[in-house]
């Protein structure tokens, strides 16, 4: 399936999210400073596995859907189709799972009543009444999703004397501190720049690409640590940067382009140093934040340069390789990871673009979501992040008109809001894969079934499978001998937790 740039699909109306749905009804597993150790297969037999569902012509959504019980099983025939699973076998710990919260987000929020402004924070931040992100993105100066373009700086301010966060203090700053608030402050917010101001760039125009001019490689540098120290100064802590958002592409909206040789060199030179210099040397600081393409060549660049690498926390990515006309790249990710596994893969962004209200129904958008996490997260993602948690009823406000979809709409004339089918996909995984949490081994014997696994922190075990198919597919969840019989119905999500 091609993608552009942003997406959406199917519509329920809100009040599914905190009742009809089941949603608040659900148990997620919740952090322990004391991990408990995995069960044994004296315990796993006759011990219940409970499932919650969210199934394309059905009115599951994030809904419980049975309790299930392990038996005694054996080895499987090849006719009888399993989802495998490892606990012994651990790979990398989980960061979390979230979103953008943009100038787009803020602006279309500050716009609903507050009763609507709840229901969104308890949907997105709180883990029980809703899907409990806990990750975050936020734009460094304006970006496409933002009502216009600007800077902290006045123009021309190299020494940048007129830096402030003004701007951002009428919604954007208000809005992350109630998602702080809602998310009981464990919330991980990296910020990224689109564009340095135009004088600093070799084509004058925050928009269109350009260059950094060399000039101005140290002021750019300060930039970022001023950005920091003034959103913690308002009460909102920064955990991490990118260097630049899509650093490889010349867009009508605020973009700046970078070759790898120059991403390293800025880095090591200029921005790690002035990190430390600043104070900041714990914020980590995340390279490429660009599609999976370009992702092995972005990262052997800059990683295999010890000065640069030693700044780099980890690798950013994005979806939109597909504006080609190819598939997905996952296995890209995955050889970064194994290339270089001391360093953290995240994905940073990714929706479908072109808004267009006649495709809400698209139940192949919200599968977009599901197989990304799912090869993700098997490729060694640490974290996953959206892109803006809320748009309004246009996809905007976008000042160059990319109108794309979200998670969630907001009708600003209204005041209703939408949740689309991919808000259920996310937060299959984000309710129950908390921080903290294992990458387990785990595989599928029939490719319409894809599947992870994690352990939690409190031990218990999430398994999510996806059903790409049209068919019913009847499965057992296999575990050292003991399996669950699971029923998945066509073009459905799974989270089965035990």
């Amino acid at each position: 399936m091609k993608i552009n740039r942003r997406g959406f699909l199917a519509a329920s109306s809100s009040a599914l999210v905190l009742a009809k749905t089941g949603i608040s009804a659900a148990e997620p597993a919740q952090p322990s400073d004391h991990p408990e150790p995995f069960r044994t297969e004296a315990r796993i037999e006759g011990s219940e596995v409970k499932v919650y569902t969210t199934a394309d012509n059905t009115d599951y959504r994030l809904s419980a859907t049975g309790t299930l019980v392990f038996k005694q099983f054996g080895q499987p025939l090849e006719t009888q189709i399993c989802v495998f699973v490892d606990p012994a076998k651990r790979f990398q710990t989980i960061l979390g799972v979230g979103g953008a919260l943009t100038d787009a987000s803020a602006e279309t929020f500050a716009r609903l009543p507050q009763a609507k402004q709840q229901e969104i924070m308890n949907a997105y931040f709180d883990v029980k009444k809703g899907i409990g992100y806990t990750l975050a993105r936020t734009n460094i100066h304006s970006c496409d999703f933002s009502s216009g373009s600007y800077t902290y700086v006045n123009e021309g301010d190299k020494e940048l004397r007129s830096f402030n966060v003004d701007h951002d203090k009428q919604f954007r700053i208000p809005f992350i501190k109630q998602a702080l608030a809602t998310a009981g402050a464990k919330l991980n917010i990296f910020g990224s720049p689109w564009s340095p101001p135009a004088f600093m760039k070799d084509n004058h125009n925050m928009l269109h690409g350009g260059k950094l001019k060399r000039e101005f490689y140290q002021s750019w540098a300060n930039y970022y640590a001023k950005f920091i120290k003034a959103y913690q100064q308002e009460g909102v802590p920064i955990w991490g940067i990118t260097i630049q958002n899509e650093p490889m592409a010349t867009q009508s909206w605020e973009s700046c382009i970078y070759s790898a040789e120059e991403e390293r060199d800025f880095l090591k030179n200029y921005l790690g140093p002035t990190m430390v210099r600043q104070g900041l040397g714990d914020k980590k600081i995340i390279a490429w934040d660009h599609n999976r393409d370009l992702i092995y060549q972005r990262a052997s660049t800059i990683l295999t340069d010890p000065k640069a690498a030693r700044y780099v926390w980890g690798i950013g990515f994005h979806w939109y390789e597909p504006w080609s006309g190819s598939d997905p790249m996952f296995d890209n990710v995955k050889l970064v990871h194994e290339a270089f596994p001391e360093k953290n893969l995240i994905f940073t962004e990714g929706c479908s673009d072109s808004f267009n209200a006649q495709r809400l129904r698209d139940w192949k958008l919200g599968e977009l979501y599901g197989r990304s996490m799912i090869n993700d997260f098997n490729g060694g993602a640490v974290g996953w992040t959206d892109w803006n948690i809320l748009l309004d009823e246009t996809g905007g406000p976008n000042h160059v008109k990319n109108f794309c979809f979200a998670p969630v709409h907001a009708d600003t004339k209204t005041g209703e809001l939408i949740y689309t089918n991919s808000y259920y996909y996310i937060g299959h995984f984000s309710k129950f894969v908390r921080p903290g949490a294992r990458r387990i081994a785990c595989s599928s014997s029939r490719s319409q079934l894809l599947s992870v696994a994690f352990i939690n922190p409190d031990g218990k075990i999430s398994v999510v499978v996806m059903n790409q198919s049209d068919k019913k597919i009847p499965f057992y969840l296999w575990v050292d001998g003991q399996a669950a019989e699971v029923s998945s119905t066509p073009h459905s999500i799974q989270t089965l937790v035990f």
